[in-house]
């Protein structure tokens, strides 16, 4: 009860108070006329809240958000529909959708009102400018009466979610020497001597369809062997994004850490694109994302994992270029190509990000000029810092190109694939093998 009476404006208790007061005197004075107008003005804010209630009450709402996910900058919709299955109309009908400040300003509607067994639908449109994953809603609907005697709220409980995902800059095709690698299954091997039906046979795993078991090949083992799905080559790039607060600077959309990211998903989604299957590691352990985004499943769908990874990065106070090497860790730990996107490093960090590439055939790194980010500009000790980190890299075998602000990526992904290559992959021959060998240097276009 006190929760409906709360619903009265000033006006309803205006009504309420007159008219009752107004009934005590006709009462006490044995009007009659004025006990008639008492008892309207005491009513009409009664049944105006009994219907707000009734109209609150049956009162459905849903929603949907196209597309669900869009890149920084791109426009998403968001369809509200509201349903009326009371047999009355509803008052005016005040909406408000809640949606963080990062997102803009909350949207509001004032709908005259919704006829009985009828919908109304209302969209909004939103452009975000920052990544992230975001909660849309709840919805909140405020119900008034055609006289201003009653407000009442009505919260929904459905959210939608929109992913905003980093720009992805479109970049050109350079030639990689040296970043063929694979394991696994994937893993350029010899024939054995008994015929490619060995070579395509592997122990059983726990998970593999039992209708690919080799049962020739299990009486022979003594063991559950299965048929490979085979794939005799497959590229793979691992992302190194630093994310340390201590290693950037600028703040927001502006700041290093955010053309880092955005670089990150530059090159992930070009290398994705061009057949390889790419992880994101960060130097921050519980936002590590080190699963394989495999193209085998779709360019589309390895897109989408990487992006999505990189649309909630967040700086990282804790966060520690140390951490890599065991994050990193594993039989398939320096397979493939390396791409590091790195804020401020010290000699010593550089010293523990170049141990990295061991096993590896490739590494390329773009360390950035943090103090380009900032409105003091470029100073002799940074710049002495930023020299040792280049150099510790370059002697340990990575390709290194210097990123400073307003620089374009395309123009240092180009002068990445211009660079000498530090290392030249090995040719991989399988045995018997005469014609057939393994790529030591592939375009990516």
């Amino acid at each position: 009860m006190n929760d409906a009476l709360s619903g009265l404006t000033r006006r309803g208790w205006a009504f309420l108070a007159v008219g009752g007061g107004a009934i005590v005197a006709a009462v006490l004075a044995g009007q009659r006329d004025v006990l008639r107008v008492g008892l309207l003005l005491a009513v009409i804010p009664a049944i105006s809240l009994v219907v707000a209630l009734r109209s609150r009450v049956r009162l459905a709402a849903s929603r949907s958000v196209e597309p669900p996910r869009v890149s920084v900058g791109e426009r998403a919709t968001v369809h509200l529909r509201l349903a009326n299955s009371a047999r009355i109309p509803t008052g005016v009908l005040l909406v408000e959708d809640s949606i963080p400040f990062t997102l803009g300003a909350r949207p509001r509607f004032v709908l005259d009102h919704v006829w009985s067994r009828f919908r109304r639908d209302v969209t909004y449109a939103i452009d975000p400018v920052v990544r992230g994953r975001y909660k849309v809603g709840p919805l909140t609907v405020r119900v008034t009466d055609p006289f201003g005697m009653v407000e009442l709220k009505r919260a929904f409980s459905d959210v939608g979610t929109l992913i905003v995902t980093p720009t992805v800059h479109k970049l050109p095709p350079v030639r990689l020497v040296g970043e063929w690698s694979g394991s696994g299954e994937s893993r350029p091997r010899a024939i054995a001597a008994a015929g490619e039906e060995d070579a395509t046979i592997r122990a059983y795993r726990i998970g593999d369809d039992m209708r690919r078991v080799h049962w020739r090949a299990t009486a022979h083992h003594g063991e559950l062997m299965v048929r490979r799905e085979e794939q005799p080559w497959q590229s793979r790039a691992t992302i190194l994004l630093d994310t340390r607060t201590a290693g950037h600077t600028g703040e927001g959309i502006d700041s290093s850490l955010e053309w880092s990211v955005t670089a990150a998903a530059s090159m992930g989604v070009h290398l994705a694109e061009r057949g390889y299957a790419v992880r994101l590691a960060t130097d921050h352990g519980s936002s590590v994302s080190t699963n394989w985004h495999d193209p085998a499943s779709g360019p589309g769908d390895a897109k989408v994992s990487l992006l999505d990874a990189l649309a909630v990065v967040q700086p990282q106070r804790d966060a520690s270029v140390g951490r890599w090497p065991d994050l990193l860790s594993g039989a398939d730990a320096a397979t493939g190509l390396l791409v590091g996107v790195f804020g401020r490093l010290s000699e010593q960090e550089a010293r523990v990000v170049a141990s990295l590439r061991q096993g590896s055939t490739a590494a390329l790194a773009v360390v950035l000029d943090v103090m380009t980010w900032t409105s003091l500009g470029e100073n002799t000790r940074e710049q002495v810092r930023l020299t040792g980190a280049v150099q510790v890299l370059r002697s340990a075998g990575w390709n290194v190109i210097v990123a400073k602000r307003g620089e374009h990526l395309t123009t240092l992904w180009e002068r990445l694939g211009l660079q000498r290559p530090a290392v030249t992959a090995p040719v991989v021959e399988p045995a018997g093998a005469t014609a057939a060998t393994a790529p030591s240097g592939r375009e990516v276009r």
